[in-house]
């Protein structure tokens, strides 16, 4: 399946099906949470969290893939990410996107 984030797919004539999502939620660990907490005294990147993020963010893209693929899409248009809290230690990633068909 083709994942973009533009409007269009170069090449091809397109219909547009539906929007198509995939979201996750997901919480803290508390040991990354302790290492996490040392890191920011002397500063950098936390990979655990990046890490974290990155897994969250794939996961999120697979069963939005897995949704365009039961309406019998061929590309995903327009893909975006978002993020919120739900609480101290929770958080949602969802990716969200126009499923299309090519046109024959």
């Amino acid at each position: 399946m083709i994942i973009v984030n533009t409007d269009f797919i170069s090449g091809k004539e397109i219909e547009t099906i539906q929007l198509v999502k995939g979201s996750i939620v997901f919480s803290k660990n508390v040991v990354r949470d302790v290492f996490a907490g040392l890191k920011t005294i002397i500063g950098g990147e936390i990979k655990g969290y990046s890490e974290m993020m990155s897994e969250a963010r794939q996961q999120a893209t697979e069963r939005m893939m897995g949704e365009a693929a039961l309406l019998g899409a061929d590309a995903i248009i327009n893909v975006r990410y978002s993020t919120s809290s739900l609480m101290a230690s929770a958080a949602e990633i969802i990716a969200y996107g126009t499923a299309v068909r090519f046109k024959k």
